[in-house]
């Protein structure tokens, strides 16, 4: 049998990188939108539960800031990126 005659399978190895850490979503607190309606916000964006959502609004209310959901990266800008629609103070951070 020759070299030709056997197909030769390569096999791609996903090195493990500073990428592949997930990424955190924060909201911050601000002193325009109303809790109601952040929590509302967060049941929208997040498909949240109301206790969920209620219990995150809490957190960006009294301690500031929230974090809010944790994943992929891409997804992670997503949801920023809906969260700034809605005038939420938003923004990602890798992950420790």
């Amino acid at each position: 049998m020759s070299p030709l005659d056997s197909p030769v399978i390569e096999k791609e190895e996903k090195q493990s990188t500073e990428t592949d850490r997930p990424w955190n979503v924060l909201v911050f607190d601000d002193p325009v939108n109303l809790m109601d309606y952040v929590t509302k916000v967060f049941q929208k964006v997040f498909g949240y539960s109301r206790e969920k959502a209620e219990e995150l609004m809490m957190q960006v209310h009294q301690l500031g800031r929230s974090l809010v959901w944790t994943g992929e990266r891409e997804r992670a800008e997503l949801y920023v990126q809906q969260l700034h629609g809605y005038q939420l103070r938003a923004s990602i951070e890798q992950a420790e």
